[in-house]
């Protein structure tokens, strides 16, 4: 009979306690240090170092402890460069009133991620993802490593949270510091993902756990409950630059009281110029009188001198005042306040209003008859509800023409109002587990309806073609329009993720070919534009016409050398420098 190998007898066992492994290593590092102490050649150095790693194995820590795997295609880039590739063919030139594109980034995201920290480091502001939710069975599972991940294998949590790690961290990266992350997820890997989420960006960045009202009939979960919920885990990258999430915007014009009776009773100057609604044009109310209903009451310290509706002087009043004595100057001579029909003092307000969103979102919101393409109201989210399940298969089908185009999508109104509660209407939107592409539509979606100019990113792997024939040309479709659907004018570049040997002897020509990739992806253009050129040594400096250039993208190092005479020549064109991380070493120490 065979051995088993170690590797086989390791996954014969299900997940060690990390307290077990500790022990282990404790017991370990304690027998060396004590040798070491006995051995009168040992030096104070490793003395001193073993003594530090015994502390720090004693210390108790708090967190997600799992069996780290390492991933296939994590490991081929030890040996391979990835580097995208531009499939023409596919590019999607829809709006013609923009010349900024978006991508399809084909190819597994890991690589993608690589790559978009070449471009887009700090740059990215808002990024959704609903990644694989790891149920173990035939439908929730996921691959690693090639292989389906299903509930008989021992490390069915270590391997998903091994492969979201890789991940997260490079997200985490690609955030602006003002920006957020949404991450869909279900009962199964919520507690595992919170925990992650927490160590890699941080529990105080931690914005809120959102709970989706799925479906209106449910399914059921170990035949005990009926499952209707899912999980949005929100993120941000830097919570002291994030600005939040809002769910409604208020823009009447509406008065509020200047009164709180609970705050301390103080003086206040009141600017002349305001209006009055009593019921006399002409009057005057005297210096000591007070003015008193229910629990609030004021009193004028100096006369109110009124004439044809209109404060004649300054007075001062005396309150509980909501707002500050410099607040009440400024609202005062802006004509914000107004003297009421019972002689208070109420405030007119016109500017926006806005409530935190709420984090329940319901499938029909507040009106219980919405479809899935019921308009959305951006100034009250909560309005015609967040969409469901069977929503987003309407979607699919309204779109394709044909049914189970996609296990599971998201519906377009879910994504759509997430990131209209960033009010960012220049948003960078990433989507590194983009699937059927609800994302990219969200976005085309509400640039169409409410203006902005958001672009998207969409990352995903072509598994049985779904980036072909799912994700892009869901694209194509919502682009263009169909039947059943309204276009949405959209340009789009799709580029594919190509794995270069190290040890090429092409790898320099190759590697600077792909800088022109790197140059559209990070600028969301695209270089056949003829008002724009490329630009990486001294040389295509001197042969290049500027004539009807507006930008041209140049090597940072070539920037730096300009002569007096090619500044002049550049100096009305717009250079944007490419940055030396886009260029392989090689070329570096050839001069390039």
């Amino acid at each position: 009979m065979r051995a088993k190998t170690q590797d086989e007898n390791k996954n014969s066992f299900t997940e060690r306690p990390h307290e077990n492994e500790k022990k282990r290593a404790l017991n370990y590092v304690e027998k060396l240090l004590e040798e070491a102490r006995l051995d009168p050649t040992s030096r104070s150095e490793d003395i001193a170092e073993l003594t530090e790693i015994h502390r720090l194995l004693n210390n108790k820590k708090y967190g997600l402890v799992w069996e780290e795997h390492a991933e296939k295609v994590e490991e081929e880039m030890k040996t391979k460069i990835p580097v995208f590739v531009e499939d023409e063919s596919k590019k999607i030139s829809d709006n013609p009133d923009s010349e900024d594109y978006n991508f399809l980034l084909e190819g597994d995201n890991l690589h993608s991620l690589h790559l978009l920290e070449k471009t887009h480091t700090g740059k990215i502001d808002v990024i959704y993802i609903d990644p694989p939710y790891n149920t173990g069975t035939s439908e929730g599972a996921f691959k690693y490593n090639d292989s389906l991940v299903d509930k008989t294998d021992s490390f069915i949590h270590s391997k998903w949270l091994s492969f979201m790690k890789n991940r997260l961290s490079i997200a985490r990266q690609l955030l602006d510091d003002s920006g957020v992350i949404f991450i869909s997820i279900d009962d199964n890997e919520f507690s595992q993902l919170k925990l992650l989420m927490d160590e890699i960006f941080g529990e105080l960045n931690f914005v809120t756990n959102l709970v989706w009202e799925k479906k209106k009939k449910g399914s059921f979960l170990s035949n005990s409950i009926t499952n209707v919920k899912e999980y949005l885990l929100v993120y941000s990258k830097k919570k002291s630059k994030f600005e939040g999430l809002i769910g409604e915007k208020n823009q009447k014009i509406e008065t509020y009281p200047c009164i709180n009776a609970t705050n301390k009773r103080e003086i206040r100057r009141i600017s002349k110029g305001i209006e009055s609604k009593y019921n006399k044009k002409d009057f005057i109310i005297e210096a000591g009188t007070v003015i008193s209903a229910s629990t609030m009451n004021i009193v004028y310290h100096t006369d109110l001198i009124v004439k044809g509706g209109i404060v004649q002087e300054d007075f001062e009043v005396e309150g509980n005042w909501r707002y500050s004595f410099d607040n009440m100057v400024t609202y005062s001579k802006n004509k914000e306040l107004y003297i009421t029909r019972d002689l208070y003092i109420r405030r007119i307000v016109s500017e926006p209003r806005y409530k935190n969103l709420k984090d329940l979102l319901l499938r029909t919101g507040e009106d219980e008859k919405v479809v899935y393409n019921t308009l959305i109201n951006p100034d009250h989210l909560f309005e015609s509800g967040w969409g469901s399940n069977e929503d987003a298969d309407n979607e699919l089908i309204e779109i394709f023409g044909k049914q189970k185009m996609f296990s599971y999508p998201k519906p377009t109104r879910l994504i759509s109002k997430l990131l209209l509660s960033t009010y960012k209407e220049s948003a960078l939107v990433l989507d590194f587990f983009a699937g059927s592409g609800t994302t990219g539509q969200a976005v085309a979606e509400i640039n169409s309806a409410f203006g902005g100019n958001r672009k998207f990113i969409l990352a995903t792997n072509n598994e049985n073609n779904i980036a072909e024939e799912v994700t892009y040309e869901r694209m194509k479709r919502v682009s263009t329009g169909t039947d059943k659907y309204k276009a949405h004018p959209m340009n789009l570049k799709y580029f594919k993720t190509a794995m270069i040997n190290k040890e090429d002897e092409n790898l320099e020509k190759t590697l600077l070919s792909n800088v022109k990739t790197l140059i559209e992806l990070q600028h969301g253009v695209d270089l056949s534009n003829s008002k724009i050129a490329v630009v990486v040594n001294r040389k295509e400096a001197e042969e290049l016409s500027v004539t009807g250039l507006s930008t041209v993208y140049m090597r940072g190092l070539t920037h730096q050398m300009l002569d007096e005479e090619l500044a002049i020549k550049f100096s009305d064109v717009k250079i944007i420098d490419i940055p030396e991380t886009y260029f392989p070493l090689e070329l570096k120490e050839a001069g390039f």
